[in-house]
């Protein structure tokens, strides 16, 4: 903006113009006819809106330019996520912030403008089934309406909670199990029985077990919480990562972190909308 600044200051306007071509004309000797004078006083005034113009131009011409760097790199990630057809997930944890019909229309927004192009949303949580079946088929109505897949995110916190089958066949895009807390024979019980009785979309599990045996349709591991230089070896295809912008120190970190996971596995998830929203990245 500094150089827009300068190159402006130094561009004459149509006063200053003026001043100049005045200057210039009172010096001229005044010979001729009347009629010749006259004609001469046209061609000058003709010249005064080509002069400005051109300014006007040359103003717009350099405007664009800086705002178009100025927005490069804001726009960068979307540029990119835009040319993939990988899993762009952006994960709804109610524990955060909750969504909900009043504010659907928000994230969807949010959700399109940042390049995402699926949602985890959380609609269970600890035993607790937070919306109806009604509620349920609005939000997947309403997401495939913007062109964005949404699975059904499941928060299990103990062994002796079972999966809803009131959220099964509603037009959902698959269902996600979030059950890291568990002993590993809950977590197979719980996959093993959504494999079963659930069949009109993709299975999908989030865990902090990198090494885990599971075999979902989709896989995400919750490398986020991973802050050192070992991360990068759990970064790979077969798996989709994920990003955490809370635990990010700016946005350029943030950036850097996504695009990597999402060039080095086979998708990104970011956890979770919340921090999106109150990190601003």
């Amino acid at each position: 903006m500094n150089i827009l600044k300068s190159c402006i200051s130094r561009i004459p306007f149509p006063d200053q113009l003026a001043v100049v071509f005045g200057s210039v004309n009172e010096k001229m000797p005044k010979t001729g006819s009347s009629k010749e004078r006259s004609h001469g006083s046209r061609q000058k005034a003709s010249r005064t809106p080509i002069i400005v113009g051109a300014v006007v131009l040359l103003i717009l011409v350099i405007s664009g330019g800086a705002f178009f760097l100025t927005q490069k790199s804001s726009t960068s990630i979307v540029e990119n996520t835009n040319q993939t057809s990988k899993p762009i997930i952006l994960y709804v944890n109610q524990g955060n912030a909750l969504v909900d019909a009043t504010n659907f229309t928000a994230l969807l927004n949010f959700a399109k403008t940042n390049a995402f192009n699926t949602l985890f949303f959380q609609v269970y949580r600890s035993g607790n089934l937070f919306f109806s079946q009604s509620n349920l088929t609005y939000f997947v109505n309403a997401a495939h309406i913007e062109d964005l897949k949404i699975y059904f995110a499941l928060y299990f916190t103990s062994s002796n909670q079972q999966i809803p089958t009131s959220i099964y066949n509603l037009g959902e895009d698959g269902i996600s199990l979030d059950m890291s807390t568990l002993a590993d024979p809950a977590q197979t019980n719980l996959l093993t029985t959504l494999q079963q009785n659930y069949k009109q979309g993709k299975t999908a599990v989030t865990s902090t077990n990198f090494a885990t045996s599971l075999k979902p349709d989709l896989l995400i591991l919750e490398t986020y919480q991973v802050q050192n230089s070992s991360k990068d070896t759990y970064i790979h295809p077969g798996v989709i990562t994920s990003v955490e912008p809370l635990a990010m120190p700016s946005r350029q970190v943030y950036q850097s972190q996504y695009q990597y996971d999402l060039s080095n596995s086979d998708g990104v998830m970011v956890f979770d909308y919340y921090g999106l929203i109150k990190t601003g990245y």
